[in-house]
């Protein structure tokens, strides 16, 4: 049966959990109570909840504050405008002056598909990683949205986790399973080339590593939940063993995961590498499967993508 729970519901499930033994958890909104799922967060913990109002600039110096008074604030917005307009906040009133506020990015990269540009989401992570002192993250299911949320709780120090809009399916039968902030997973493993994927783009990446290996084509896929800290140590292993490496991301091919397992694999271990992702151009408008379809992020994409690394002819 296909998953029907939005990772933003799983966020919110997950606080209300937390904020009933752990009052200083506090959720911060800015006129997204409703697109966020935070309803009945504020609904059950109203004193535990701020609503800000379209104000993104303040949501972000109103977390801050209530950090430095031993809060722990979660910051529920669109990621369109949270990591575009209140940029400034976030370097100098959460980096620089080392705040623990969590930003939660909603409805990130091309959820808003049909209202173009100005709600696509595309250059958070490359500004968010360019930040010192900020974690930055992308869960790839419900499962792991869920762990994420809950290490995020106990995670001293500035972070942003980007999730999408709707219901994604699912990459982990459950949530039981390892997960530690900045360390991969291995979904497969492989020889032949390796795949690294984040957030919703995951699941793709194990499916058209399922479909290569009806191909003959032996192909590891690791599950970067995490952009920053990278795990270098993943990636590195992924060059040297299978010589070749596809990175895929619902982001613009400069900053993004692409870029850093480049900037790693560049200087360390050179190999062939192809970064999947929106060109230097507005991603047209329409629904995330036709969007991720035009830029080849899809099985049929990868496929293509890695038949060309491996200098094969496509049948």
């Amino acid at each position: 049966m296909a998953n029907t729970i939005a990772n933003r519901q799983i966020i919110c499930d997950t606080l209300l959990d937390i904020a009933q033994e752990d009052k200083t958890v506090m959720v911060l909104a800015s006129d997204s109570r409703g697109s966020a799922a935070m309803g009945p967060f504020a609904d059950a913990y109203p004193e535990q909840f701020v609503e800000v109002g379209i104000a993104e600039q303040n949501i972000v110096g109103i977390a801050a504050g209530l950090a430095h008074s031993g809060k722990k604030p979660f910051v529920a917005s669109p990621a369109c405008f949270l990591s575009m307009r209140s940029i400034e906040q976030i370097k100098v009133d959460v980096a620089y002056s080392g705040t623990n506020v969590k930003l939660v990015g909603i409805s990130g990269g091309i959820s808003y598909g049909a209202l173009g540009m100005s709600h696509h989401s595309v250059q958070d992570l490359a500004v968010m990683r360019a930040i010192p002192g900020i974690t930055v993250l992308m869960p790839a299911d419900r499962h792991e949205t869920k762990r994420m949320t809950e290490a995020l709780v106990a995670h001293e120090g500035g972070a942003y986790i980007r999730i999408g809009r709707n219901p994604v399916e699912d990459v982990y039968a459950s949530g039981d399973y390892e997960f530690e902030i900045g360390k991969a997973v291995t979904l497969l493993e492989g020889s032949d080339l390796t795949i690294i994927a984040s957030g919703e783009t995951v699941r793709i990446a194990l499916d058209s590593a399922n479909a290569l290996r009806e191909e003959g084509i032996s192909c590891r896929v690791l599950n970067m939940h995490t952009i920053k800290p990278l795990d270098n140590e993943a990636v590195l292993r992924a060059a040297r063993e299978t010589g070749r490496i596809i990175t895929v991301e619902e982001h613009s091919v400069h900053g993004g995961l692409g870029a850093a397992v480049a900037e790693l694999v560049g200087q360390h271990c050179p190999v062939p590498l192809k970064i999947i992702g929106i060109p230097d151009e507005p991603a047209i408008a329409g629904k995330t499967a036709e969007v991720f379809s035009h830029y080849g992020i899809s099985v049929k994409g990868l496929r293509r993508s890695a038949l060309q690394l491996l200098g094969r002819q496509e049948s």
